[in-house]
């Protein structure tokens, strides 16, 4: 059984499931019954980061355009163009084990493609949430539904796997940022072109 968080909780993630090694973070969402005329792009991204709570470098940053870490830490599974369909829009695949000792925080996004030419932003977006599945059993440990709490954001911070203690926990984030992939970049320290 899940545990289903709400924003702000956190939860131990490799404590209550010793033997935790490998994950595979879902993210998904629908698009509301209107129609803009134009496709919405949802695109997932991990930020691996530091103490300072920034990249150390631009290979940390995990997307459509660097699939994978140099490490193979953190492995984007590809770009869904659409969101069309059930479960799963987006998936990134965690190995616990192969995480740098230099990154304490893996801060997992979800951002609207070309949002401003588009005219499109998260108030359009529903059912988004984010799980957690043991890649070995695949049973899904920890579920987070984000709920309706945005409207004019085109970026949002899902959740945070972070070191404590030697553990590895989760914090439902649910915060939203305008200014789409860009603002992300700037927050966690990626300079963007």
């Amino acid at each position: 059984m899940p545990i289903n968080l709400s924003k702000g909780q956190k939860v131990d993630l490799t404590k209550g499931n010793p033997g935790l090694k490998s994950i595979m973070v879902g993210l998904g969402w629908d698009v509301n019954a209107f129609d803009s005329g134009v496709d919405f792009d949802l695109d997932a991204a991990a930020f691996m980061l530091g103490a300072d709570g920034k990249c150390p470098t631009d290979k940390e940053f995990v997307f459509y355009g660097n699939l994978k870490h140099p490490s193979e830490s953190v492995n984007h599974m590809g770009d869904n163009l659409t969101g069309a369909g059930e479960g799963d829009d987006e998936q990134i695949q965690v190995d616990l084990t192969k995480v740098p000792a230099n990154i304490e925080k893996i801060a997992f996004t979800v951002t609207i493609y070309d949002a401003d030419s588009r005219h499109q932003n998260f108030g359009q977006v529903s059912n988004a949430f984010i799980r957690l599945v043991d890649e070995s059993t695949g049973q899904e440990l920890i579920r987070y539904d984000l709920g309706e709490d945005f409207s004019i954001e085109t970026a949002v911070v899902v959740g945070e796997l972070y070191r404590h203690s030697g553990e590895w926990k989760f914090n439902a984030i649910g915060s939203g940022f305008q200014g789409g992939l860009a603002a992300l970049c700037g927050h966690y320290g990626i300079e963007v072109a």
